[in-house]
């Protein structure tokens, strides 16, 4: 089993800074509060992408989008053992997105959030993709049924900019 070397569990947002995981809900609903008279659906997607340097920097990030109008994120950088395997990379970043998002939703499940909770779609971004050059294709029917048998929608890329664009930029 790998070791986690460096597993800060401080998340950083651009608006309201360093806040643990149990802070945003509050910061969610006060978003979803502003955003839910345009009536244009709002998303939230937990995404991971990796690089690898002498270890393994992860970087986690949760999109909060109201279509049309923007959006607000939060990230968690994690620093592990190196990871070469690609298999391996994807099955953790997506095992890593799927326990955040079972965090999110059951403190988003309790009445004080009920509203948010009842009217956001959650989704999983995966970084992998269908190109002939990549080495995930052959892993997304894996981790596509995985994110759907917890109950959530998948996506790949090029659709799953929450790992592919916002987490990929933080992580290098």
């Amino acid at each position: 089993m790998m070791s986690k070397q460096n597993h800060s569990n401080n998340w950083i947002s651009p608006t309201h800074g360093e806040l643990s995981i149990i802070q945003i809900p509050a910061y969610i609903k006060e978003y979803y509060e502003r955003m839910k008279h345009f009536d244009t659906g709002i998303h939230i997607t937990i995404g991971t992408d990796s690089q690898n340097f002498d270890y393994t920097k992860e970087v986690n990030v949760i999109a909060v989008i109201c279509e049309g109008h923007g959006g607000i994120f939060f990230y968690k950088i994690s620093v592990h053992d190196r990871i070469t395997d690609v298999r391996t990379k994807l099955r953790v970043e997506t095992a890593d997105s799927l326990s955040i998002a079972e965090k999110l939703v059951t403190m988003l499940e309790s009445s004080e959030y009920e509203d948010v909770f009842m009217n956001t779609e959650f989704s999983i971004h995966i970084d992998a993709g269908y190109s002939d050059k990549g080495k995930t294709k052959e892993l997304i029917p894996e981790l596509t049924l995985w994110v759907k048998a917890m109950g959530y929608e998948a996506m790949v890329k090029p659709d799953s900019y929450v790992a592919s664009s916002v987490a990929d930029k933080i992580s290098k």
